[in-house]
């Protein structure tokens, strides 16, 4: 599987009360998160997203609360990848659990630029970008959780592996 979209870039130690402040997470609906990503850091993300974009980070990408919320408001958002140099923990399985592909690349994530296209194929873990003519490789996603993530998550997975 492939994405490609422009890159919105950030910086190390992004945590999750900045990806979705706390002052929505009194709603279930992924649609309202979606419209508040970001916002705190970046006022202009919701506006610019488009189906299909990517974002670039530093070090510890998703730090902080433990929510779930986040992964998916950047999910619903239209984001169909996130790299960054490392994740926290709890935000990287909750990632896989909602369905959104993130990789961990140290040197993509210190060289792609933001609004730079990028192309990511996840059966390679080969980062492609585009804009600077630049080529990197991440670990790819082993064979079961590239299934998680094409079914758009662990539940949907699970209802798939009954059949």
């Amino acid at each position: 599987m492939k994405v490609k979209g422009r890159v919105f870039r950030y910086y190390d130690n992004v945590d999750t009360d900045v990806i979705i402040p706390a002052r929505y997470l009194n709603t279930s609906s992924a649609e309202e998160l979606a419209s508040h990503c970001m916002e705190d850091i970046d006022k202009d993300f919701v506006r610019k997203v488009r189906k299909g974009d990517i974002i670039v980070a530093g070090a510890n990408f998703g730090c902080g609360s433990s929510r779930e919320h986040a992964p998916l408001a950047i999910k619903t958002s239209g984001i169909s990848c996130v790299i960054a140099s490392t994740f926290a923990r709890i935000f990287y399985r909750n990632s896989i659990n909602i369905g959104l592909p993130i990789l961990e690349c140290p040197e993509a994530s210190e060289k792609i630029c933001a609004e730079d296209e990028v192309e990511v194929d996840f059966d390679t873990g080969e980062i492609r970008d585009l804009t600077q003519g630049l080529v990197f490789r991440a670990e790819p996603f082993p064979p079961f959780m590239q299934k998680i993530i094409s079914c758009g998550g662990l539940i949907n997975y699970l209802k798939e592996e009954e059949k």
